[in-house]
């Protein structure tokens, strides 16, 4: 066998590994969900409410953990699991009771977002918590948010719950592989409602 032979029988086997490896696949997007790109007003958000050309009504307000606001002339109006654009609306609906032709702008500065807009981490973080859901966030984002793992965490043993579809299935996570060694085909897309269960090791 001549060298440009043996060249070629050599690269076609490296190939042939590779392609066998390939790359993890990640958790399936849920596709039922047409909100799921939009930011939903969640119980602890702060809202600016805007009402143009009358200072008096506008004001900032807390959204109360029963997901309702209150503001001068409009009391308990539904706010949680709404768009700023769809509640400034509603605010519309109601002022038209008592202002003629009213302009309304929500604009949210404190993010706490909608429940099912938020993505829980569990168990070995060092900050386990709720962080608030926002387009192209990743797991190592998610991380960066909790502090990262622990000491005794089993970062390849962890797993992600996603609600496909209505019914809630489990995915496994790489953590390990992308926090020590760098490997960023393991930073997966989040979405919203997802769930980051990180266990223990076993010693």
């Amino acid at each position: 066998m001549n060298i440009s032979a043996l060249r070629a029988l050599v690269l076609g086997s490296v190939l042939g590994i590779a392609g066998c490896s390939g790359s993890p696949s990640p958790p399936p997007a849920d596709t039922s969900n047409p909100n799921g790109a939009q930011y939903l007003i969640g119980a602890g958000d702060t809202l600016n409410i805007f009402v143009w050309r009358n200072p008096e009504l506008s004001m900032t307000v807390p959204v109360r953990p029963d997901g309702q606001i209150s503001t001068p002339l409009v009391e308990d109006v539904r706010a949680e699991g709404k768009t700023p654009t769809q509640l400034a609306r509603d605010v519309e609906e109601r002022l038209k009771k008592f202002v003629r032709d009213p302009i309304v702008t929500v604009i949210v500065s404190g993010f706490v977002g909608d429940y099912d807009q938020q993505v829980r981490v569990i168990g070995e973080a060092t900050d386990p918590r709720a962080v608030p859901y926002r387009i192209d966030m990743t797991i190592l984002d998610v991380l960066i948010a909790s502090g990262g793992l622990t000491k005794f965490a089993a970062g390849d043993k962890a797993i992600i719950v996603r609600r496909i579809n209505g019914k809630e299935e489990s995915f496994p996570l790489k953590l390990d592989q992308l926090v020590k060694y760098g490997d960023i085909r393991y930073n997966y897309r989040m979405e919203p409602g997802d769930v980051v269960i990180i266990p223990q090791s076993i010693f």
